[in-house]
């Protein structure tokens, strides 16, 4: 606790330093900086520590700042990083999952399993496998991000809407309880949170129109306490900034874990999208969707929120981390709640109370706002957006859905004062429609196509909290999307969709080291140490939202199949793997772009084209376009009629079955459609 006030004081130093010095002694000032770091590096990575250091929570503390205190491996000696254990998962599906490390043991979760392994060794001790009905939806990847342990008892969520509390002795599961139905499009992806005792979970589906909320358990007995619905009935406050029945189906998932301040007794919890995504000037905020929520965890009482984007209507979310830091501002030492918005602004809030403190770009290109009014905290509504609304023309919008950070969990270093991001760098042509409501299927009101730059389409960014500006950045050709960790040894960690595991200079972004997995990376690295070794783990798997959805043509040639990949430091030499850019596919003979001339296409063909978007665009690809590893509908044969019938209407594989959702004629209608 003593070296991180050291440390907090030294980055304190220079903010106060920043601000009064010109141009010439703010360089000199950073390069002091560097050079303290350098040093207090030093100093750590001599001390012959023994203590082991685990990774007790999902964002290594419950602050989400995922800073580690360790210093064996820095920025000196990282380029001697070994592979040390590899253990495949025996899954092909999308890997998000954090590990967490308990008393030598690391305990990794997939879609379908859970898993107890030796961190020394990477022997399995234990594999719990989990079964689900064959419907279960999820909107974008089918994947767990994590488990979370308190006192002596493993807990995790199900695809299907489970708790489990599992014994981690041997996997078997001591209680199960059911928190909401598969039929009305909700999904459990994420680590409850435990807080002040209350174990507290979220729930996706907002894309199905599924009505968001967070619940409070107890975790030694499974009893349900509370429920907090991210979107209020009449009677309720909030309600008001509904229209009609509008809340009944109005989305608000709180899918990705919040944090905890143990001090103050409060939960932070992001809340996404409304549903359906088409905005009206007509239309209120929609609260508390694109929020995010200050509640009491014993009770689920809201104490106060804040919305990043009211009446949303292009998916910005609000479930991205809020990380929780103290940081000097304007002379005075601030509680805040930070959050890299997926709307493009960087936000910071005091969060004892929510008062918006700061709100900045942090990517290149934000066209939907013209930037944040500091004193009613909304944005404002740039011209083109307004021109949207009323003519429902197709229009341009920066971001994308994919936001300018997607759920990909960024760091926090108090040692450097920066926070390290994955960043996007992809808009979209963006159209709104009008849609009906029907259960269990995609409920969004609107069409969209991306637009990809060449590259780079994403920067690793070490962005000043305080104002947005980026002090460096590390592109690359797809943007990553599985993470950050940075360490006191002056190292930020991240993993790349083409598979690199990356390691750079905390201070100067510097790339010190390279290792190519075997896969795509969506998950965040981690650090933990056991017998005075210290290790670099991170899950490799591509799959995902972006892999699913971008028809990115960089990740053409990146194979699926979930593995942990363990690293320790070797003895001397550079263990980096030849830096190669990625390989695009040749173009298919087999695959032929959808008829343009949709005025000629037959009435099934226009209907099935609908129904395609609204259930199988987020698996297969918008307009049958996936660069991911999903099967790729534009070479099934048109002779497979009946193969194609019965694996929409039953499932097949991880494939959900429709058969309770759609009717025969309109799985035909697809059908058509896919072949035309």
């Amino acid at each position: 606790m003593i070296k991180i006030k050291k440390s907090l004081f030294y980055c304190l130093m220079l903010m106060a330093l920043t601000a009064c010095h010109d141009k010439q002694q703010t360089e000199n000032t950073s390069i002091e900086l560097a050079q303290l770091i350098s040093a207090k590096v030093d100093e750590e990575s001599n001390k012959d520590t023994q203590q082991d250091i685990g990774v007790n929570y999902y964002g290594l503390e419950q602050n989400l700042q995922r800073y580690s205190i360790l210093t064996q491996i820095n920025h000196k000696n990282v380029q001697q990083l070994k592979p040390t254990w590899v253990l495949s998962l025996g899954d092909n599906r999308g890997q998000q999952t954090q590990p967490l490390v308990i008393n030598g043991v690391m305990y990794v979760t997939t879609h379908n399993a859970t898993y107890a392994v030796d961190a020394m060794t990477g022997r399995q001790l234990w594999k719990s496998k989990i079964q689900y009905p064959a419907e279960t939806l999820t909107c974008c990847g089918i994947t767990n991000r994590g488990a979370t342990w308190f006192e002596g008892v493993l807990y995790r969520v199900t695809l299907d809407n489970h708790i489990q509390a599992i014994d981690p002795k041997d996997g078997v599961v001591i209680w199960q309880k059911l928190a909401a139905d598969i039929q009305e499009g909700y999904s459990m992806t994420s680590a409850p949170l435990i807080a002040n005792g209350t174990m507290i979970t979220g729930v996706a589906g907002g894309e199905f129109g599924a009505r968001g909320f967070l619940d409070g358990w107890n975790p030694k007995t499974g009893d349900h306490l509370w429920r907090f619905y991210t979107v209020p009935e009449p009677g309720k406050k909030g309600n008001e900034s509904w229209q009609g029945d509008e809340w009944k189906h109005g989305g608000g998932p709180t899918w990705l874990i919040g944090s905890y301040d143990k001090e103050l007794d409060l939960v932070y919890w992001g809340v996404g999208n409304k549903a359906p995504w088409n905005m009206s000037m007509e239309a209120g905020d929609n609260l508390y969707t694109e929020s995010v929520l200050a509640l009491r965890p014993t009770t689920g009482e809201l104490v106060w929120h804040y919305q990043f984007s009211p009446n949303d209507g292009f998916d910005y979310d609000g479930v991205n981390d809020p990380i929780l830091a103290d940081i000097m501002i304007d002379g005075k030492l601030r509680n805040v709640m930070m959050q890299a918005n997926r709307n493009g602004f960087f936000y910071v809030l005091d969060r004892t109370n929510g008062e918006l403190l700061k709100a900045n770009q942090f990517v290149d290109k934000v066209n939907w706002a013209d930037g944040i009014d500091m004193k009613t905290g909304r944005p404002i509504l740039s011209q083109r957006v307004k021109d949207m609304i009323k003519t429902g023309q197709t229009t341009e919008i920066w971001p994308s859905a994919f936001g300018g950070k997607n759920l990909a969990p960024m760091s926090y270093s108090p040692l450097t004062g920066l926070a390290y991001a994955n960043t996007f760098n992809v808009g979209w042509n963006y159209t709104p429609v009008k849609q009906e409501y029907k259960k269990g299927v995609f409920y969004i009101g609107a069409k969209m196509e991306w637009v990809l730059p060449d590259e780079p389409k994403g920067y690793l960014r070490a962005i000043h909290p305080l104002t947005g500006k980026a002090k460096w950045e590390f592109p690359t050709t797809v943007p990553m999307n599985g993470g950050t960790l940075v360490t006191k040894g002056n190292i930020v960690f991240s993993g790349a969709q083409t598979g690199e595991l990356y390691a750079l200079n905390a201070e100067t972004g510097e790339k010190l080291w390279e290792f190519r997995t075997g896969s795509g990376i969506i998950a965040p690295p981690v650090t933990y140490q056991l017998n005075g070794k210290q290790y670099i783990a991170v899950v490799s798997g591509i799959g995902g939202v972006y892999n699913n959805l971008s028809n990115d043509p960089d990740l053409g040639n990146i194979n699926p199949g979930g593995a942990i990949w363990v690293f320790e430091l070797g003895t001397g030499t550079d263990t980096s793997t030849i830096h190669a850019k990625t390989i695009r596919l040749p173009k298919s003979n087999n695959i032929k772009d959808v008829f343009d001339d949709k005025a000629a296409w037959s009435d099934s063909v226009k209907h099935g084209a609908e129904l395609y978007e609204q259930t199988c665009s987020h698996c297969h690809g918008i307009g049958m376009k996936t660069s991911g590893s999903n099967f790729d509908l534009r070479t099934f044969p048109k002779t497979d009629k009946s193969r194609f019938m019965d694996s929409v209407i039953n499932g097949k594989g991880s494939m959900p079955a429709w058969g309770n959702k759609l009717s025969v004629e309109e799985v035909n209608d697809i059908f058509e459609y896919v072949i035309h």
